[in-house]
């Protein structure tokens, strides 16, 4: 019997999103490495709360709800990293021994929920949709926290995204 084999080559189109998230994938690798500590430091220099013209993570911030249209915003925001101390004076607490904890507290909330709620307060006008992770140092960690305009024309049109506007 002959076998004849024959090797069929799909040839499969891969857009652009797929090799950005590719690359965001591999963050060990060098390039990005290095990409992220340069982008950091830069982040460092600016103050907490930053608009940005497009998202950094433009494929990550998409299935989030953020669209290339008039009405979003998108603001990268610092959250200080590491545990709470509770505010007692000198350290003395008035407790029994079991919550007589200073140092070693854990706050219950993530530090992306602070990020949304800081930025959110910040920018009273605009309800919070959506965040990401962007980038950490060993002092802080940085999200991009995306934002809706509900009193834009765009936004209240818009069947998907105006449910926003009325809560």
């Amino acid at each position: 019997m002959w076998y004849i084999i024959i090797y069929v080559v799909v040839l499969v189109t891969i857009g652009a999103y797929k090799y950005v998230s590719e690359l965001w994938r591999k963050k060990q690798s060098d390039v990005m490495r290095f990409l992220q500590r340069v982008r950091c430091w830069e982040y460092r220099q600016q103050s907490a709360i930053v608009r940005v013209t497009r998202p950094t993570h433009p494929d990550k911030a998409r299935p989030l709800g953020y669209k290339a249209k008039q009405g979003y915003v998108v603001y990268r925001v610092r959250v200080r990293r590491g545990g709470q101390k509770r505010p007692v004076p000198k350290g003395i607490v008035y407790r029994k021994p079991t919550n007589q904890g200073v140092t070693q507290l854990k706050f219950q909330r993530s530090k992306r929920s602070v990020a949304e709620e800081r930025a959110g307060l910040q920018l009273g006008g605009l309800r919070v949709l959506n965040s990401y992770w962007l980038n950490e140092d060993s002092t802080y960690k940085y999200y991009e926290v995306i934002l809706v305009d509900v009193a834009h024309n765009a936004i209240k049109i818009d069947t998907r995204i105006n449910w926003l506007a009325g809560a």
